[in-house]
């Protein structure tokens, strides 16, 4: 099926582009997530029209995400989770508890934008790809450990000890 991209779509093409993709993948992602218009007639002098307010609105989007990018710089987040004796997490570390530690540290990430190429099953750091937009991504630590480690590093800070007041 010829599609026209709406947006930049990776390893396909970008804003414009007229490329041919197997129907399936037209019918049931590019075409009901908006990334693409069938190639007829039709479209293509729609596009023509709005080729500019299109490829304006990407510019500011792209804008947009890089100003989050950038504010949320070389942010590590830390994973406690229960794991064997050889460091085998009991599960795994899914891009939803990625999302969910980067809204509680107040950025608006949906579990959608959070790129794990190999799932974390293990306690360690792990790189985790965040793609705020189609040409904007970054790379976040992601430390995964142990309750006895989080544990054992919350022992080694010495409490603050609240000061009485003798009457």
């Amino acid at each position: 099926m010829r599609v026209i991209l709406l947006e930049r779509v990776e390893k396909l093409g970008f804003i414009g582009d007229q490329v041919e993709v197997k129907s399936g993948f037209a019918r049931n992602f590019l075409l009901p997530k908006g990334k693409a218009l069938r190639s007829t007639s039709a479209n293509i002098e729609y596009f023509a029209s709005k080729k500019a307010e299109m490829e304006a609105n990407n510019l500011k989007n792209k804008a947009e995400a890089e100003k989050i990018r950038d504010s949320i710089g070389n942010v590590s987040l830390t994973v406690v989770r229960q794991a064997s004796e050889s460091g085998m997490l009991f599960g795994s570390v899914r891009p939803i508890d990625i999302s969910r530690l980067l809204q509680e540290n107040g950025f608006d990430i949906s579990k959608s934008q959070v790129n794990i190429a190999i799932p974390i099953k293990t306690i360690g750091n792990h790189n985790v790809k965040i793609i705020l937009h189609s040409e904007v991504s970054l790379d976040i630590n992601v430390k995964v450990m142990t309750v006895q480690e989080q544990t054992e590093i919350s022992e080694d800070i010495e409490p603050v000890k609240n000061p009485t007041v003798d009457s």
